[in-house]
């Protein structure tokens, strides 16, 4: 009976110190988990924190020395790969912007929480952060503008930005007379401010899944009066503008950061912008 006991005994120590070596495992299997998917994460937090797209090979920047400013500079960058440095192309060139200077604006990038200034229709602001950019349109016609590496489309009098939010075509450029509904009451007709779009380039603040009142039809294009603030689009001299146009390459997937001087000092490292 007395060794039966034992027998049972040194059973039941068996079970408890393989169930311990058991539990061990596991915590340690757990934890090695743990420890991949916050890897995992901070990979995919690196990501969602840098809005540049690693096949974008050039850039242009514009900065502001507050959010309040409507004056600024513009440099442009190239790089030949997503691993390559950013390189200046160009001069700095001096830009005017959104009378009331910038507003985090809907892009590539994500809005801070709790941010202010926030981009809305109508505010007077040009938005801050991350853009695309779309096709470049102009008065002079295809033909005379010659060869350009980025859709091109000449002005006429049916063209049209429209900035009333009840349309279905809000902050989209259209042809009056190829839509099916003109169903707007307010927009901006190109053909009506031939200095100011002698050539335009369309920037892609609020497309896709397009926010009715988070502003529309902002554009970077030339400078219609000397020292003229806008309405919330960028703006540069004519003959820096035709050069914008003719270095941009659609292939090269170009974008547009604009930002105030303190943002862009405390975002370059997250976002691998070049020094500026």
């Amino acid at each position: 009976m007395s060794s039966m006991t034992q027998v049972v005994r040194d059973q039941n120590n068996n079970m408890l110190r393989q169930s311990g070596k058991m539990r061990s495992m596991l915590w340690i299997l757990l934890i090695l988990i743990v420890m991949v998917i916050m890897v995992v994460m901070s990979f995919i937090s690196d990501d969602r924190n840098d809005p540049i797209p690693d096949s974008s090979k050039q850039m242009i920047i514009v900065r502001t020395p507050s959010w309040s400013a409507s004056k600024g500079i513009m440099q442009r960058y190239e790089r030949c790969d997503e691993d390559a440095n950013w390189v200046p192309v160009d001069s700095q060139v001096y830009i005017i912007l959104g009378r009331n200077g910038l507003g985090w604006g809907r892009g590539l990038h994500s809005i801070p929480n709790d941010s202010n200034p926030v981009k809305r229709e109508g505010d007077g602001k040009s938005p801050a952060g991350v853009f695309r950019l779309g096709e470049a349109f102009g008065i002079p016609s295809v033909k005379e503008i010659g060869e350009l590496k980025i859709p091109y489309r000449s002005i006429n009098e049916y063209l049209e930005c429209i900035d009333d939010i009840e349309s279905q075509y809000y902050n989209k450029l259209v042809e009056n007379n190829t839509v099916t509904e003109v169903d707007w009451k307010s927009s901006e007709r190109i053909q009506h401010s031939p200095n100011a779009y002698h050539f335009g380039l369309v920037v892609k603040h609020n497309k896709g899944d397009i926010k009715k009142g988070a502003g529309s039809c902002i554009f970077l294009h030339c400078v219609s009066l000397s020292g003229d603030s806008t309405a919330g689009c960028t703006t540069i001299s004519r003959d820096e503008m035709e050069s914008l146009i003719r270095w941009l390459d659609a292939d090269k997937e170009p974008v547009l950061v604009q930002l105030p001087g303190s943002e862009y000092y405390r975002l370059k490292d997250q976002w691998d912008l070049p020094d500026f």
